[in-house]
C-alpha cells in the first residue's frame, strides 16, 4: 500500500521502515511502510455533581439562651486574708513610728566628750513626780532626777545591761564641784548630767531618753496592767500602796506607787532603783505579748500613751531607742543583766548632806569591763 492511499484514515500515518533485501526475482529497492494507529488520550472525567442543597429547617419559636452562671472567683478568701495581714503589719510598724515623731526632743549633747568605747551606752533618766515641764524647762534644769540608769548594748555576744546610778551619788560635777549627781540636772539640765557621767565612768553616752514614771500610769492601764513579783509586804501610805509579797497584776496607780515607794523598803534608794528596773522590764515584756500586739486598739493605746511620758535627745535615733527598749525587755527574759554601781557607804556625810559613796575600785573595774567589751555577769 502506497502512502497516498490510506483509505481515509486520518488517525494513521505511514512510517518508513527502511529498505530490505527482496525475494528472488524482485527488485531490492522496494520500500515498504507500516501503518501504526495513533492512540487517542482518554477523555477527562466528568465533573462531580453539585452538592445537594440542605433542606431548610422548619421554623421554630425563638428560644433565649440559658443564663450563664457567674464565674467563681478562685482564691478570693486567700486575697482577703493576705490583705488583712499586710494591713496589720503596716499598722504594727506605723503605730510606734507615729509615736516616735511625737516625742519631745532635748538638747543633751555636751561640748566636752570622752572617746567612744566598745558597744553602745545610753542614759535613761526617770522622774516620778507629777509635774509636767516643757522641753525648755527640762533643758534649763531647775529640778532633780529620781532615777539614773546606764543602758549598755555590747558589741559581742555578751548580755545587755541596766546599771543604776544612785541619785544621791556624790560625784564631781564639772564647773560646780562635788555634789549629789542629780544636782547636775538641776544645774545644767541633761547636758551637764551627761557630761558628769561621761567624765566619771569614761563611757561615751550615745543616746538619751527621759521617762516620766507618773505618765507611765496610763501606759500600764493601756496594757491592762503589768505582772510584778513583789519581793516583800509593802505598806507605804506615802506611796498609797499596801501590797503583799508575791506575783500579781498591778494597775497603773498601784504600779506608780510601787516604783515610788522608798520608806517601806529596807534598802532605801537602792531597793527603789531595783524595783524601777523591774517595772520597766515588766512593761516591755507585757507590751511584746500577743495580747497587746494582736489587739489594734491596745497596741495603739500603748504606743501613743508611752509617747506622752518620754523625751529623747536630739541626736538619739529610732535605732538607739529600739536598743534601749530591747534592753529593758531583757530584764524579764534574762537577756539583760540588772546591776547597781558598787557602793561603799549609803550614808556618806558630805556638805550636800547624806550621800552615797561609791566603791571606787569596784566601780572602776566595772566600767573598764564595759569599755573593753568584757561580758558582764550578775553579782
Amino acid at each position: 500500500m502506497s502512502p497516498a492511499h490510506h483509505d481515509g484514515h486520518d488517525d494513521a500515518r505511514a512510517i518508513p521502515i527502511g529498505r530490505r533485501g527482496g525475494e528472488r526475482g524482485k527488485p531490492r529497492d522496494v520500500e515498504r511502510t507500516r501503518v501504526i494507529p495513533v492512540q487517542q488520550s482518554a477523555p477527562p472525567p466528568p465533573p462531580p455533581p453539585p452538592p445537594a442543597a440542605r433542606a431548610p429547617r422548619p421554623h421554630t419559636a425563638h428560644r433565649e439562651p440559658p443564663p450563664r452562671r457567674p464565674a467563681r472567683r478562685r482564691g478570693g478568701l486567700g486575697r482577703v486574708l493576705a490583705f488583712a495581714i499586710v494591713a496589720w503589719l503596716v499598722f504594727l510598724v506605723a503605730a510606734p513610728l507615729i509615736a516616735w515623731f511625737r516625742l519631745e526632743r532635748l538638747d543633751t549633747t555636751p561640748e566636752n566628750r570622752v572617746a567612744a568605747s566598745g558597744g553602745s551606752t545610753y542614759l535613761l533618766v526617770g522622774y516620778d513626780g507629777n509635774v509636767e515641764l516643757s522641753p525648755q524647762e527640762r533643758e534649763a534644769g531647775g529640778r532633780r532626777t529620781d532615777s539614773i540608769i546606764l543602758v549598755h548594748d555590747p558589741v559581742g555576744d555578751g548580755p545587755r545591761a541596766l546599771i543604776s546610778i544612785p541619785r544621791d551619788s556624790y560625784l564631781e560635777i564639772p564647773g560646780h564641784g562635788a555634789n549629789k549627781v542629780n544636782a547636775a540636772f538641776a544645774f545644767g539640765g541633761p547636758q551637764l548630767l551627761v557630761e558628769t557621767l561621761e567624765q566619771r565612768t569614761g563611757l561615751r553616752i550615745d543616746g538619751y531618753a527621759e521617762i516620766g514614771f507618773f505618765g507611765f500610769r496610763d501606759v500600764v492601764d493601756s496594757l491592762g496592767g503589768v505582772r510584778i513579783c513583789v519581793p516583800f509586804d509593802m505598806d507605804d501610805p506615802r506611796a498609797h500602796i499596801n501590797l503583799k509579797e508575791g506575783c500579781q497584776v498591778l494597775d497603773g496607780a498601784t504600779s506608780l506607787g510601787y516604783v515610788r515607794a522608798r520608806y517601806s523598803d529596807p534598802r532605801g534608794d537602792l531597793g527603789r532603783a531595783e524595783r524601777q528596773r523591774q517595772f520597766l522590764g515588766a512593761i516591755m515584756d507585757r507590751a511584746a505579748t500577743p495580747a497587746t500586739v494582736l489587739v489594734p486598739w491596745r497596741w495603739w493605746g500603748f504606743t501613743q500613751s508611752a509617747a506622752k511620758g518620754v523625751a529623747v535627745g536630739e541626736d538619739t535615733s529610732v535605732f538607739d531607742m529600739a536598743q534601749i527598749l530591747l534592753t529593758m525587755r531583757g530584764v524579764s527574759g534574762g537577756g539583760t543583766v540588772s546591776l547597781q554601781v558598787p557602793v561603799a557607804n549609803m550614808n556618806y556625810q558630805t556638805s550636800a548632806g547624806s550621800s552615797v559613796q561609791w566603791d571606787d575600785a569596784a566601780a572602776d573595774r566595772l566600767f573598764q569591763q564595759i569599755r573593753d567589751g568584757v561580758p558582764l555577769v550578775a553579782p
